[in-house]
């Protein structure tokens, strides 16, 4: 039974001391961003959306995991000016045919596998969750001291974003939108 003990604490302090090595750090929401790009037959869009918290999680200085809420109610449209159509995409944006914001206010990705590819560049393998539709995504990410940074491609079909997509509606000719969109992601953390 002293025995049992032993070992139980033994695995206690190790177990405590391998959590105590691994460092959550916050994302500052406020110096952080998330450009996006839809393209569509006759051009393309883009604008911004805000996150609304975030962490990356570290282990000797090494990316490790991480987890983050985006505001969607907060996609914005640059590319068009106020009384030029901004206000109207924007609105459409976040109606049921695209992002549905009523109903799903946030979207998630929370990351299930990161593997170092060289110094300071990782895939990353997460969970991305919008409209209450979860799908793998993978994506490298460059991670500098303060900074990290990816391109990530997405394809809203799969998130049962289908408006105008020419893999779901036939003859839409000049007016299909296609189904992947592009995210700039830039975390200070």
């Amino acid at each position: 039974m002293k025995n049992l003990k032993t070992i139980a604490i033994a695995l206690l302090v190790a177990f405590g001391t391998v959590n105590a090595s691994a460092q959550e750090k916050k994302v500052d929401i406020k110096k952080s961003s998330i450009a996006w790009v839809g393209k569509k037959v006759t051009g393309q869009h883009d604008g911004t959306v805000s996150i609304k918290d975030g962490s990356l999680t570290f282990k000797k200085n090494k990316l490790t995991g991480g987890q983050f809420t985006v505001d969607m109610n907060t996609i914005t449209v640059n590319d068009l000016k106020a009384g030029q159509g901004k206000e109207k995409l924007e609105g459409h944006l976040k109606a049921d045919d695209f992002f549905g914001t009523d109903k799903f206010a946030t979207a998630t990705l929370i990351f299930r596998n990161v593997v170092e590819k060289s110094k300071g560049l990782y895939t990353v393998t997460g969970d991305l969750t919008i409209k209450g539709k979860t799908n793998p995504v993978i994506f490298d990410m460059k991670v500098t001291d303060n900074t990290a940074s990816a391109d990530v491609k997405i394809d809203r079909t799969k998130y049962g974003i289908e408006y105008k997509s020419a893999s779901i509606f036939s003859g839409l000719g000049d007016a299909t939108i296609y189904d992947d969109f592009d995210l700039n992601v830039v975390l200070v953390y």
